[in-house]
C-alpha cells in the first residue's frame, strides 16, 4: 500500500476546491519540471530516467499529493530508523507514520536512488539502461510494490509520455545545468503559487498541518468571507472553533477546512497571553482535541511556560 497510496489526495468536498484556481500540477509540467533532475540521477546512479519519472508521477500523483508538496517527497520513503533528517507525518497504512521530508525535488529523486542501491534491487542494474521494461518488472519482483500490475502501470506511464527518449540523454553540463535548474524552480514556484489560489481579495494559503486558510483582514465579516468562498456560516464556525455570536476576530488565520486531530509539531510552551484557541489555531488541531490531549476540561486555560502535547497525549501525573 506504501506505493499506491502516497499518491491518493483528499480534498474536503467545498465548491472553493473545484475552481479554476485550483488547479493541480499537470503531468506534462511534472516532466518538463523534473526530467533533468532524473537525467543526473541516472547518469550518476545508473537508474534509467524513465524509471525514476514514471515511479515519481505514480507515487506522488503528479507531484500534486500532500507528501509531495509539503515534504518533496516523491516515492512514499518513510523515514526508517537511519533517518537523520526533517520528517513529515501523515496515516498510510497505519495511522501517523513517518516520512522524509526533503528541501527541494533533487533530493528526493537522490535518496529514491540510493533506496535503490539496497541488495534486492542488485541486479537491476545489471540490465540495460534503456531497458524499462526490465526495470518495471524487476522492481515488483524485488518486493517495491505490492500492486500486481505495478509493472504495466509503469511502462504505460513511460510509453504514453515517451519517458524512455531521456534515457538517451546526457545529463547537462554544469553551466546548462545551473541555469536549467534556475528556470525549474521559478516554474515550480509559479505554479505552487497558482496551486494555492487566489479568490476575491484573499489569498488561500496552506497550512503546514495541509488545510487551507486565509488571513483575516480588518474589513472581514464572516458573512463576507463566505459569500467570497461560496461557503456556509457554519462551516467557517465550526472549522474555527468559533462562537457563532461572536464577531469575525479582526487579524489571523481563518480556515476554510476542518483542522487536524494532531499537529505537525508534538509540544507547545504556553508563551505570556496565549489561549487554548490561539494554540488550536496557530497549529491547526481541533480545540476539543486540544484539550483531550492535555488532560483539561472545556473552557481551562493553560499556564505560561506549560508545556502542552499537539500530537500524543499528556501521561498521567
Amino acid at each position: 500500500m506504501r506505493v499506491l497510496s502516497t499518491f491518493l489526495i483528499f480534498f474536503i468536498g467545498l465548491p472553493l476546491f473545484a475552481q479554476p484556481s485550483e488547479r493541480r500540477i499537470s503531468r506534462a509540467e511534472y516532466i518538463e519540471m523534473y526530467k533533468d533532475d532524473a537525467i543526473r540521477e541516472m547518469k550518476r546512479s545508473g537508474v534509467p530516467a524513465s524509471i525514476t519519472l514514471a515511479q515519481g508521477i505514480l507515487e506522488s500523483g503528479d507531484g500534486n499529493s500532500p507528501l509531495a508538496r509539503k515534504a518533496n517527497n516523491h516515492f512514499g520513503i518513510k523515514c526508517h530508523s537511519d533517518w537523520k533528517g526533517k520528517t513529515y507525518h501523515q496515516d498510510d497504512d497505519a495511522k501517523d507514520e513517518c516520512f522524509r521530508k526533503y528541501k527541494n525535488v533533487l533530493e528526493s529523486y537522490h535518496d529514491h536512488s540510493e533506496f535503490l542501491k539496497k541488495k534486492r534491487y542488485a541486479f537491476l542494474f545489471e540490465l540495460k539502461p534503456t531497458d524499462y521494461k526490465g526495470w518495471a518488472k524487476g522492481l515488483k519482483k524485488a518486493g517495491y510494490a505490492t500492486n500486481p500490475r505495478y509493472p504495466q502501470l509503469l511502462i504505460k506511464i513511460i510509453e504514453d509520455n515517451n519517458l524512455h527518449q531521456y534515457d538517451l540523454a546526457k545529463a547537462p553540463k554544469k553551466e546548462e545545468g545551473k541555469k536549467l535548474w534556475k528556470e525549474k524552480e521559478e516554474n515550480a514556484t509559479t505554479i505552487k503559487s497558482e496551486i494555492a489560489g487566489r479568490r476575491g481579495s484573499h489569498t488561500v494559503k496552506m497550512h503546514d498541518n495541509n488545510i487551507r486558510y486565509i488571513e483575516v483582514k480588518p474589513e472581514d465579516d464572516f458573512e463576507k468571507v463566505a459569500n467570497e468562498f461560496n461557503m456556509g456560516l457554519w462551516q467557517l464556525y465550526k472549522y474555527n472553533d468559533w462562537d457563532k455570536e461572536e464577531a469575525l476576530f479582526e487579524e489571523g488565520i481563518l480556515y476554510l477546512q476542518p483542522k487536524r486531530n494532531k499537529a505537525q509539531e508534538g509540544y507547545h510552551y504556553v508563551a505570556t497571553g496565549e489561549t487554548m484557541w490561539d494554540i488550536s489555531q496557530k497549529y491547526g488541531i481541533k480545540l476539543k482535541k486540544l484539550y483531550r490531549k492535555n488532560r483539561m476540561e472545556k473552557g481551562e486555560q493553560p499556564k505560561v511556560g506549560e508545556k502542552l502535547y499537539l500530537r500524543k497525549k499528556k501521561p498521567r501525573e
